[in-house]
């Protein structure tokens, strides 16, 4: 039976969201101001929005961004899935604590010693700062995130899948293939989305770590709201909103036929 929130709850959520969402939809707004301000809306126009793909320097940005979000994201993955599978697989609890503990540090550590701890190993390393050095470093942030999103879905997971399919002959592989992988699916997918998510927003480490002649857009929206207030800005950052509400949407329906699919695969 679900239990109703009382009136004083739902105001209290009602506030939360209210604070968190007006001013996204106040700068979506002015996004669509000919005023070319802030402050007074004069009359509707998406001129912003085609000085914006008229840009192409600022195009070129949001590849680069997309390009390293992409990346990242995908090897952070296959790299944070090994990782699970490995600390899933550790029998001594103290070892696995071990484990959990470094896999965390770079997770509550600040993003600004992080930024500059990868700028000294990039540095002492030769690395030249550019693509690959903010890639190396979304990766590195990323992969303790998609552990954390896979452990639990293995720990949640019955040692009698396993058991049971080698009886029936299943070999390690297949019961990889076969059995954990398929179990354990919304939660890689969690992962991959979260690192994903990270890589895009990321500011702080990617400042540390970008060079002369690459960009990406968290550090390209900085230096444009230094320079002083455009509605380029607001145009860039409606974009923004509107694609991330697009990966949240389809993250919903993907574990949601992940689940429906897990669900099928044990009745039957």
């Amino acid at each position: 039976m679900k239990k109703k929130l009382s009136p004083v709850s739902s105001l209290f959520l009602v506030l939360i969201f209210f604070i968190l969402y007006a001013p996204i939809f106040f700068l979506i707004f002015y996004s669509f101001n000919s005023g070319g301000t802030m402050f007074n809306f004069e009359s509707f126009t998406l001129d912003w929005y085609r000085e914006l793909f008229g840009d192409t320097r600022l195009l070129i940005i949001v590849l680069n961004t997309l390009v390293i979000a992409l990346l990242s994201a995908l090897i952070s993955t296959i790299i944070g899935v090994i990782g699970a599978l490995y600390i899933h697989s550790v029998k001594k609890r103290q070892t696995k604590s071990t484990f959990l503990s470094l896999n965390s540090v770079l997770i509550v550590s600040p993003d600004v010693i992080i930024g500059a701890s990868f700028l000294i190993l990039f540095t002492m390393a030769g690395i030249k700062l550019g693509f690959y050095s903010v890639l190396l470093a979304h990766i590195a942030f990323s992969v303790p995130i998609v552990v954390l999103m896979v452990l639990p879905k293995l720990m949640e997971m019955s040692p009698t899948y396993i058991d049971a399919a080698r009886d029936l002959g299943a070999s390690s592989i297949g019961v990889l293939t076969k059995v954990i992988l398929p179990y354990i699916t919304p939660g890689i997918f969690a992962g991959f989305f979260m690192a994903l998510t990270y890589s895009l927003d990321d500011f702080a480490v990617t400042f540390f770590v970008t060079g002369n002649g690459f960009s990406t857009l968290s550090v390209e929206i900085y230096s444009l709201a230094r320079r002083g207030v455009s509605l380029n800005i607001n145009a860039l950052s409606s974009l923004l909103f509107l694609f991330t509400v697009i990966l949240v949407v389809g993250y919903y329906f993907i574990t949601k036929r992940s689940t429906k699919s897990g669900g099928m695969g044990v009745r039957k």
